[in-house]
């Protein structure tokens, strides 16, 4: 579709149309929000980034002194901004996803995989606890995993990563289940101004066209390099769920994963994930003692697998 950058649009007999002014929605925004909906099989709203979709979700639906069940293990900026909102009276405690959610809880989020640790959530479970369930769906997809089919009421992407795909588009996407939920978080986002522009948005709708192809490519690939680096004498540990395209390794220590880094030549030493490209880091600069301090978190591009695994091989022979 075209892209329009209007931030306004002219009242027709003095009445304002579908499109009146950019905050409240723009022509990109609402094919790419319709396009997401049919995908997770719910009603879409699309916000700036990952962590905007985050604090818009906790504000519209919990109150001071409700407290949120978080996944151990999840992305590490999911807890850093739900620990921003404490000082207003809201809080958060981690549990093991594989298992049930603690009791006395007004809204459960999980994370299908975890990132960077990998582990599936038990979704019969999660979904069982009567507080409302989030899961995080950014390392799976759509592709693989469809949450609100499993009892889930609202699914969150990042979509900067797989689902935009080119490392291009800074997104995020909530998909509820029920339209009225729907009806709230757009409420707060009109209102708040958490707002994703048009630009990403038509992004967006380039990366989606191709997503299928470029999960079920990554995937593939990711299965084989888990395969040989779980054979790799310098790997201490492998975590892969057996889907998608991101995996995590361990290596000796922090000097090990320095050298891993310092000495690729194909995958680039970066953070985030899920685009065209394959990327690597260590994820304890960020995430501190929470990680080992050679985990290497790796995902998987659209390179040929034999040139991904020369790059590994090479760069694990150096430490």
């Amino acid at each position: 579709m075209a892209l329009d950058r209007s931030t306004i649009w002219p009242y027709r007999d003095g009445e304002p149309g579908v499109f009146y002014y950019q905050r409240y929605g723009h022509p990109a925004g609402v094919e790419a929000e319709r396009a997401l909906g049919e995908l997770d099989g719910g009603h879409a709203l699309l916000f700036p980034s990952g962590a905007g979709a985050t604090t818009a979700l906790v504000l519209t639906f919990l109150r001071p002194g409700d407290t949120i069940a978080l996944a151990e293990g999840a992305y590490f900026g999911t807890g850093v901004a739900l620990a921003q909102f404490e000082r207003w009276g809201l809080s958060h405690v981690e549990f093991d996803q594989t298992g049930p959610p603690p009791d006395d809880v007004q809204l459960v989020w999980t994370e299908a995989p975890s990132n960077p640790f990998l582990t599936m959530p038990n979704l019969e479970a999660a979904a069982a606890h009567p507080a409302p369930l989030v899961v995080d769906a950014t390392a799976a997809t759509p592709v693989h995993l469809r949450p609100l089919e499993q009892g889930a009421d609202f699914v969150l992407h990042s979509a900067t990563k797989y689902l935009a795909g080119h490392d291009d588009a800074l997104l995020g996407v909530v998909v509820c289940k029920r339209a009225d939920d729907a009806d709230r978080l757009k409420a707060f986002r009109s209102r708040t101004g958490i707002v994703a522009a048009p630009d990403p948005c038509w992004l967006l709708l380039r990366g989606l066209k191709t997503l299928d192809l470029r999960v079920r490519r990554q995937t593939e690939t990711a299965q084989e390099l888990a395969q040989r680096l779980g054979q790799h004498p310098k790997v201490e540990r492998v975590r892969y769920p057996g889907f998608g395209g991101l995996l995590s390794f361990d290596v000796a220590g922090a000097d090990a994963a320095r050298g891993v880094e310092t000495a690729l030549r194909v995958i680039t030493n970066a953070t985030s994930l899920g685009g065209v490209d394959s990327v690597l880091e260590a994820r304890a600069r960020w995430e501190g003692d929470r990680v080992p301090p050679g985990l290497l978190r790796l995902s998987v591009g659209l390179e040929p697998v034999e040139s991904l695994w020369g790059d590994l091989e090479q760069a694990l022979g150096r430490v």
